[in-house]
């Protein structure tokens, strides 16, 4: 008997949608509620009532000007996720956005991974992949930013990483990593795909603050997704050489495997409160990649067919 394959699907925060849905852009890697205020300050934080209001009009703005038709939340387990929050605003904004579950790199760790084994914490994810965030309902489409730093990962983000890998196995999603300053990608890389994750189904993040062409030749190579994640970031890195840093990756051929976002993770960079917005990517960057020869059947390559099949597994004849 004949049977036909499963479509792939995208879970959004407030259904699942067909990734051919999606004709605009995609930001993968962002953040609309969070907080990382471990230092007591309030500045890495997007506070779903005192900033809530500023996100969704940005996004609405933006999928008015630009076409703005996805974005990849990556709060996830202990970074102030809020995932009825996220569902307001993706309704509100008319903009369909993805959660995300894991967890963080170490000092961000939640007290659950120190009492846990692997297994455990597979458990968890899987169960929370399957029914939904706390009393939600609303289930993750992702799992990510998954945490590391250094050129290697601790134990415990080892373990994180693993766990990640096994319920990615076992539930069909795919894993977005955080790689601090962009170091610790290959080896990030390494244990994901030991763990049975196919490398298509893997973006290695903030490799755009790692100014090292040959690794992200090596990480694309693999198939896996090298993530330019934090334009607009100029404290980090200057938007100059990240385009240095992509053109070089073009260049190369690996224009399949780039994914583009902005990173917003504290009210500054909003732009109420003087900062760049999820926006610079569009209104800045692209526009300067343009200049420099990519042409728009690439950013549209990159910007919307890259995070659909990134998330999903679909073929390019699907998008």
């Amino acid at each position: 008997m004949h049977t036909t394959a499963p479509q792939p699907v995208l879970r959004t925060v407030v259904g699942d949608l067909a990734p051919g849905s999606v004709r605009g852009p995609a930001l993968a890697h962002e953040h609309l509620v969070l907080d990382l205020d471990h230092r007591g300050d309030g500045a890495a934080v997007l506070h779903p009532d005192r900033h809530g209001a500023a996100v969704t009009a940005e996004l609405a703005s933006l999928r008015e000007e630009f076409g703005l038709g996805l974005v990849v939340e990556l709060t996830c387990r202990g970074m102030g996720r809020d995932a009825a929050a996220l569902a307001r605003i993706a309704r509100d904004a008319q903009v369909a956005v993805v959660a995300a579950t894991g967890w963080y790199y170490e000092p961000f760790h939640t007290p659950e991974i120190a009492a846990a084994d692997v297994d455990e914490l597979t458990a968890t994810l899987v169960r929370e992949i399957g029914t939904g965030i706390g009393s939600t309902g609303i289930r993750p489409g992702v799992l990510g930013e998954i945490g590391s730093h250094g050129d290697m990962p601790t134990a415990a983000e080892t373990k994180v990483l693993r766990a990640a890998a096994r319920a990615a196995a076992a539930t069909g999603l795919s894993v977005a990593t955080h790689a601090q300053l962009g170091r610790g990608g290959l080896a990030q890389l390494e244990l994901l795909t030991t763990e049975g994750v196919e490398p298509h189904r893997i973006s290695i993040g903030h490799q755009d603050l790692l100014d090292d062409p040959a690794v992200h030749r090596e990480i694309a190579a693999t198939g896996a997704y090298v993530a330019f994640d934090t334009v607009g970031k100029d404290s980090y890195q200057s938007d100059d050489t990240r385009l240095r840093l992509l053109l070089a990756l073009l260049e190369a051929g690996h224009a399949d495997r780039v994914l583009l976002s902005c990173d917003i993770s504290r009210h500054g960079y909003l732009r109420t409160e003087g900062g760049q917005g999820y926006g610079h990517l569009f209104r800045s960057f692209l526009p300067k990649a343009r200049a420099a020869g990519v042409d728009d059947g690439l950013i549209d390559l990159m910007t919307r067919c890259n995070p659909l099949r990134f998330l999903t597994g679909a073929g390019v004849e699907e998008i």
